[in-house]
């Protein structure tokens, strides 16, 4: 009897564990089953951010603007403490500020002079966005202007165009397309504009589907230069018939991710000069990368992002035209089809475009590209950073490739 109670409750106890091991396994897979929503609906979320336009956003505050002394103070941030001049986007009675040298720097603010004259009466909103911009209108460069439309296939996209000073120059024939990078518009590029003038090089400052100014796409969103090379190869077509014999494409940010795929994919191809990449995207799978690790997130978030971006269901899951090809996108994993003289132009701390993937195509393909490494001057803030050394970067490259025309005779 006794050896059969022992029985007895030992079935009952293997019974109990058992239950309670079907019960540890189905909370476990609930578990398991909520953290893998969670992360897929993560990265969904971070999916539809990367192809969703978003202006300028907000990202440092007005701590005190003393009208007297001219200087404005703000939150101290990687960006807002870089020597150099930059733009201050607001709102309240300024819409746009220039901002100068810093002036005091201290353990959360920075103060800079102020290079646009604000009036005692002025009142600014303390939610502002720090900008490399600096122009952003484009009577601001005093260089002759004319608005022109280019008939893309979504419908005519304003373009700015900047003559040739001198017609006749040996330049004149050499035009510099300007293409603006995610989250900007055209306006992002003026900067660029006076040198290219000094230099005689007409410019075409273009925009592109989906950037608030050119027409909207059926979703309004960002093939992330799978789909908008096309507006800017219309671009290419215009130039070419107003009196271009070559151009040089010249993209920032995402804009470098359009001109390679336009270099790859364009009949335009023979007239293409060069290529000048401004802090460039070569690979956007090293940025998704890149942005998860900056927000925390577990690095299996941005493979499902990618997935996301690249599947049959992309318009259901990410809102997207079609799907984006991201091997398609990767200019180094294609780097044995590029044929053009490239010039990068890319910092080491950029902060949201690793230049790790400039670094590999330099030495994918050392026969084409040239690459500039700045070390501290952040994400397409290297000509605020330091214009001199930026533009001779630029005019040294363009003279090795022949675009300024023939050098001027010993002693003339």
């Amino acid at each position: 009897m006794k050896q059969h109670r022992h029985a007895g409750a030992n079935r009952a106890t293997a019974a109990t564990l058992g239950r309670s091991i079907r019960l540890a396994v189905v909370v476990l897979a609930a578990g398991l089953a909520g953290v893998a929503a969670i992360a897929g609906a993560v990265s969904l979320r971070m999916a539809r951010r990367v192809v969703t336009p978003a202006i300028r956003e907000q990202d440092t505050r007005i701590v005190d603007l003393d009208t007297a002394a001219q200087t404005i103070t703000l939150t101290r941030t990687p960006d807002t403490r870089l020597p150099g001049r930059y733009g201050l986007a607001t709102v309240g009675t300024e819409s746009y500020v220039k901002l100068g040298t810093v002036l005091a720097e201290r353990a959360s603010t920075v103060t800079r002079k102020l290079l646009t004259e604000i009036g005692e009466q002025a009142r600014l909103e303390p939610a502002a966005t720090f900008s490399g911009w600096y122009f952003d209108r484009p009577e601001q460069l005093h260089v002759p202007f004319t608005d022109v439309l280019i008939g893309s296939p979504l419908g005519p996209c304003p373009a700015w165009l900047f003559a040739a000073p001198d017609a006749q120059a040996p330049a004149a024939d050499t035009w510099v397309i300007q293409v603006h990078g995610r989250g900007t518009t055209r306006a992002e590029t003026l900067r660029a504009v006076p040198l290219f003038h000094r230099l005689g090089m007409p410019t075409l400052v273009v925009s592109y589907r989906n950037d608030g100014e050119a027409p909207r796409s059926r979703t309004g969103t960002y093939g992330l230069g799978a789909t908008e090379w096309r507006d800017v190869d219309a671009a290419v077509g215009y130039a070419l018939r107003h009196g271009a014999k070559r151009v040089v494409l010249m993209g920032w940010s995402m804009g470098g991710a359009l001109v390679l795929q336009l270099s790859l994919n364009s009949v335009h191809a023979p007239a293409i000069a060069g290529l000048i990449l401004e802090s460039p995207v070569t690979d956007w799978r090293l940025v998704l990368e890149y942005q998860a690790k900056l927000l925390h997130l577990p690095t299996p978030v941005s493979g499902m992002a990618l997935r996301a971006l690249q599947s049959n269901f992309a318009d259901l899951f990410a809102g997207t035209d079609a799907p984006i090809s991201f091997d398609e996108l990767d200019a180094s994993a294609r780097a044995d089809e590029l044929r053009h003289p490239i010039l990068i132009l890319h910092s080491d701390d950029d902060g949201f475009v690793p230049s790790g993937g400039s670094h590999r195509l330099a030495s994918e393909r050392p026969d084409l590209v040239t690459l500039e490494v700045f070390t501290e001057a952040r994400h397409t803030k290297l000509w605020n950073y330091d214009e001199a050394r930026w533009s001779r970067a630029i005019t040294a490259w363009l003279g090795e490739q022949q675009l300024l025309g023939e050098p001027s005779p010993a002693g003339s």
